[in-house]
């Protein structure tokens, strides 16, 4: 339920040098068809950088077009398909969302350890929720049942084979620390970045020290396949 100004310090940094683009994952109701619906749209071959929700849609679009993707990284996500636990959980979410109540369904799935106590927690949350109402409750159906639905992509990562950055904050309890060190461990010549003093949300929690991972990862040489 975010748009492009989750990455709002990120896209002003780092486009005075490359340019940057800012994918929505709003367009379908499978990870799959989100993922598709972006590789029309996106360039030949790009570095590709994903956050929760937009990890998952990053991992699908590498699993399809691995030949188009030069670099990765990968930002507090998680590689695993929901357990049928978590999947049910969604369904009662969806139907309050329908029926005007988005706002508690975020306040209530923004919980308050998913962002590390910081000074700007208060004004990250309220831009959060923001970007969900700008969004609606029909993109939060249609993002929920996609990740109802998402496959496992472990495999996926296992054949990865260019540079990348498994990158998560240290307070994030909705994809942990422990979940990403396994992700890295998967991937071959990933880097792994654990980012003090950040929750879930890292590029807005602490965005200088994302950025400086993200300058690092762009300047990577390639690694040969």
């Amino acid at each position: 339920m975010c748009d492009a100004r989750l990455f709002g310090p990120q896209i002003a940094d780092l486009s005075r040098q490359y340019p940057v683009m800012a994918a929505p994952i709003t367009g379908g109701d499978r990870i799959e068809e989100i993922a598709s619906g972006l590789l029309d749209a996106l360039p030949k071959r790009f570095a590709l950088a994903g956050l929760s929700m937009g990890g998952i849609v990053a991992m699908e679009i590498v699993r399809r077009a691995p030949d188009r993707v030069t670099r990765l990284a990968l930002m507090d996500t998680n590689p695993l398909a929901e357990t049928p636990q978590q999947a049910a959980a969604r369904d009662p979410q969806i139907v309050r969302a329908k029926a005007g109540r988005l706002d508690e369904v975020m306040a209530q799935e923004l919980k308050p350890n998913y962002l590390a106590p910081g000074p700007y927690r208060s004004e990250i949350l309220a831009l959060v929720m923001d970007m969900a109402r700008g969004l609606g409750p029909d993109v939060f159906a249609r993002q929920s049942r996609a990740l109802q639905r998402r496959r496992d992509q472990q495999g996926t990562l296992r054949k990865i084979r260019v540079p990348t950055l498994v990158l998560c904050g240290e307070h994030d309890a909705l994809c942990p620390v422990k979940r990403h060190v396994f992700m890295a461990e998967l991937i071959p010549h990933a880097e792994l970045v654990v980012i003090e003093g950040a929750g879930h949300l890292p590029t807005l929690e602490a965005p200088d020290a994302t950025t400086d991972a993200l300058r690092v990862w762009l300047k990577q040489p390639l690694v040969l396949r």
